[in-house]
């Protein structure tokens, strides 16, 4: 018990002499040496330390690099700490999770560690100036050339895509010269856009190679943009599949109206205009504005002279100053850009705008296939095609695929008798069936009209060769005289 007593007494003087001690030194040595002797200290033990430590400050003004790490630990925060900070910025849909004061977290890139520390300080001697935020980065030294410079511009990019996920998106519309917003809130995505599931896999696997090229579009020398020319029946959810696009990237839309546009200049000035990461639209092009295949001189020139030097139409956007704008230099000014065009008839369309590079892939919307309606029967009614029993899933496939019906058109007899199942699945059946059938009977016509032509051809052809033969001995007759 005596030693125990003598050892606290120990203690106790030794803290009083250390308490001491640092009010001399805090009364006798002024703020600057003592701020420069901690940092000698410091740097004398770090040398033999194995880890190194980075601070990310929270500055008065703007620190782009700490919003950034901000955002990147708030994207898999939420998993592993138990006692989190939750906020939401302005136009944003989304709560983000962020680090409490003092709190730490590990992350792991490129195969090395790390930790993150945020560390929240009140001033003291300057109350006015409230508290310092920073953030601490832990890297081992031998690590540190190695992923540092990487790391960082990963998380960057990373913050970028979630800023832009979690950022209210708009859609652009041409009027009176400019551009003109709404918010973007349409709802398709390629969970419910009704098409077949590979083809759709391939379309998403597609864009997610578009937003991952930036290196290979700069290796290659290509201008960092994409186009896609979306073509078939009216109906069957070509603008469904651009807003589909739309949410599955984060991007804007610019809807451009080629009706409004006064001139090929001022169609640079709209492009020019857009941001990166947004999809340029053109729907219906084919019927939008006058765009006739390429004239030469000789066939342009006379058009020209019987209109007094210009065009019927008061609409000056020429097929030229269409492909400029696809896939010219001025198509290049921005980068990470969609350029999407629809058509009802593709055969109307220009052979130089369906060439690669302007119209980069072709997806043909096509009337609904059996794949496509098992999505709209889960999407209006809640069901799966499999439920509905083996004979009527296979009267189904049979009826859909004869039917030649669009999306839109089953898509209205599901929304009319959702409250119904059973009735709903009944009367698409019925429709289908009847749809089918007036397909066969129309089929059947044509095949008749058809024989006929040939066959009223055939006669008329044998008609002619006759009476060309008859003149022949007429001939004959007249000659032997």
């Amino acid at each position: 018990m005596a030693d125990m007593k003598e050892t606290w007494t120990t203690l106790a003087s030794l803290l009083g002499t250390l308490a001491f001690c640092q009010t001399i030194l805090r009364n006798v040595l002024p703020p600057q040496l003592r701020s420069a002797s901690l940092k000698f200290l410091k740097r004398a033990l770090g040398c033999y330390y194995s880890y190194c430590y980075f601070e990310i400050t929270k500055n008065d003004g703007v620190n782009e690099l700490y919003n950034a790490v901000q955002l990147y630990l708030s994207s898999f925060v939420s998993a592993s700490c138990s006692c989190l900070s939750l906020s939401r910025a302005p136009n944003s849909s989304s709560t983000t999770f962020a680090l409490t004061n003092n709190d730490c977290i590990a992350d792991v890139f490129d195969g090395v560690s790390v930790q993150w520390e945020h560390v929240v300080i009140q001033s003291q001697s300057q109350p006015s100036r409230g508290e310092k935020r920073f953030f601490t980065l832990r890297i081992r030294k031998c690590d540190r050339e190695r992923i540092l410079d990487s790391y960082l511009d990963h998380i960057m990019d990373k913050a970028n895509d979630i800023r832009r996920k979690n950022r209210e998106r708009f859609l652009y519309t041409n009027s009176h010269g400019c551009w003109r917003q709404v918010p973007f809130k349409h709802p398709s995505t390629f969970d419910t856009l009704a098409m077949d599931p590979e083809r759709k896999r391939d379309i998403m696997e597609d864009l997610r190679d578009f937003v991952a090229g930036k290196a290979f579009y700069q290796r290659t020398g290509r201008s960092w943009k994409r186009g896609y020319l979306l073509y078939g029946p009216p109906g069957t959810g070509k603008s469904s599949m651009i807003a589909a696009m739309a949410n599955f990237l984060g991007y804007d839309i610019y809807d451009l109206e080629l009706t409004k546009v006064r001139s090929n200049s001022q169609l640079r000035e709209f492009l020019t205009n857009t941001s990166s990461k947004s999809i340029i639209v053109i729907e219906d092009i084919d019927c939008s504005v006058s765009l006739p295949k390429r004239l030469n001189a000789q066939q342009a020139a006379p058009r020209r002279a019987a209109h007094g030097g210009e065009d019927r139409n008061d609409n000056t956007i020429t097929l030229s100053g269409l492909l400029n704008f696809t896939d010219g230099l001025w198509s290049c000014c921005g980068s990470e850009r969609i350029f999407v065009f629809t058509s009802n008839h593709i055969e109307k369309l220009d052979p130089a705008l369906l060439r690669s590079g302007r119209m980069d892939m072709h997806i043909y919307m096509s009337y609904c296939s059996y794949p496509a309606l098992k999505i709209l029967l889960r999407n209006y009614l809640d069901i799966e095609a499999e439920d509905l029993g083996e004979v009527v899933a296979s009267e189904l496939r049979e009826a859909v695929e004869k039917a030649n019906m669009t999306p839109a058109d089953i898509s209205e007899v599901l929304i009319k008798n959702r409250r119904n199942k059973g009735r709903a699945v009944g009367e698409l059946l019925e429709v289908l069936k009847a749809r089918a059938e007036r397909n066969e009977n129309g089929e059947l016509r044509e095949e008749c009209q058809l024989n006929e032509v040939e066959q009223e051809e055939q006669e008329e052809q044998e008609k002619r060769a006759l009476e060309s033969s008859e003149d022949g001995s007429d001939f004959d007759d007249d000659s032997s005289y």
